[in-house]
């Protein structure tokens, strides 16, 4: 067994995919015995560990990224380890309703940000957003969520303006770091585990 075939399978049993699992992009880093395996590995792993958030927040991070990305080993994997970190079923449901609410927000203000015409800031939006105004993870942790997702999503007003929320809350600058970090490896690891 070569070391890339080796790396693959243990980063698959990690995420509780059968190591036989391969898709195009899996097999093209196995074939050219690529490196960046070890470092996918070490990065995806790391989605776990935090010294700012804790190891639920992880997951549930992990698992809104996920969701927004549609990528249903990624979404299953950080669903088990979101409730095994003791995430209610609401807690769950909240990250993933999170990451659809958002799609729709960095949509429509990137799409404002963009034009920068005034006459778009005046016509109301009219995008129901009732789940952030008393979500169940808390409204710091639901702002953090929506920040990991808006930079993912590359919607900059709505960085932004969630990262203002986050400063006023009193987030650390470190926690809003560790959170957006683990939003890049997950996305990260979805372009070759699909």
């Amino acid at each position: 067994m070569s070391e890339s075939t080796e790396i693959i399978g243990e980063i698959l049993q990690f995420a509780g995919i059968d190591a036989a699992y391969r898709n195009e992009s899996l097999t093209l880093l196995e074939k050219g015995e690529s490196r960046y395996l070890r470092d996918l590995k070490l990065n995806f792993t790391s989605t776990l560990t935090s010294e700012h958030l804790s190891a639920k927040e992880c997951a549930l991070v992990g698992l809104s990224i996920a969701v927004n990305n549609v990528n249903k080993p990624l979404t299953d994997y950080y669903t088990r380890y979101a409730e095994e970190q003791g995430a209610t079923a609401a807690e769950i449901a909240e990250a993933v309703g999170c990451a659809s609410l958002l799609a729709s927000n960095n949509v429509f203000y990137r799409f404002r940000h963009f034009t920068q015409k005034e006459k778009y800031g005046q016509i109301p939006a009219r995008i129901r957003m009732q789940i952030m105004m008393k979500p169940v993870t808390g409204k710091e942790f639901f702002e953090l969520l929506s920040l990991a997702v808006s930079a993912v999503n590359g919607c900059e007003m709505c960085v932004n303006a969630h990262e203002d929320s986050l400063i006023k809350l009193g987030t650390t600058e470190e926690r809003i770091f560790d959170a957006v970090r683990i939003a890049s490896l997950v996305t990260a690891t979805g372009k070759v585990i699909f």
